[in-house]
């Protein structure tokens, strides 16, 4: 059985909610064991023991957010070397347009050698003022059903070996 890691920080609940649907659509592969981990939680053990992986964070100041960053940080020198060729794929909540998170992650996915699975799903809030960008999110159904069918996707290419 092959297992997909889904990494995720949230500070409004937008990004747990993408990654919470993600989770559900790889769950429908019976193949795919999924863990679903905070960024606070998640470690190089994890990372290792994962077969691939679903990053998921806010766009906070056009970038990742720092745990994220801070995730990568902790497991960096432990899984160099160790993950190449395994696949990604990343859903970014912005505010605005979360093009720069996903080249982030992007950078440090090239740096690990991963292979990307899918271009960025990035789900845009259009929260614009410091009210709007501090409310708790509400994700469009829709957007949820991109992100299910997206991470359903990962999973099943992950189980088949497409990836």
């Amino acid at each position: 059985m092959k297992t997909l890691l889904i990494v995720y920080h949230t500070m409004t609940g937008g990004t747990l909610q993408l990654a919470q649907a993600a989770a559900r659509g790889a769950r429908t592969e019976s193949q795919v064991q999924v863990r679903l981990l905070h960024a606070r939680q998640a470690g190089p053990d994890d990372v290792l023991a994962a077969d691939g992986y679903l990053f998921a964070t806010p766009e906070n100041l056009a970038a990742m957010a720092g745990l994220m960053k801070d995730f990568f940080d902790r497991c960096y020198y432990p899984v160099l070397d160790r993950i190449q060729g395994r696949p990604y794929a990343t859903l970014i909540c912005a505010g605005s347009d979360g093009s720069n998170a996903a080249r982030q992650i992007e950078r440090i996915a090239t740096g690990w050698r991963l292979k990307a699975a899918a271009p960025a799903l990035i789900v845009c809030t259009h929260a614009q003022t410091p009210e709007a960008i501090l409310a708790p999110k509400l994700i469009p159904l829709d957007d949820l059903a991109r992100a299910e069918e997206y991470g359903a996707a990962l999973a099943v290419g992950l189980a088949l070996g497409v990836f």
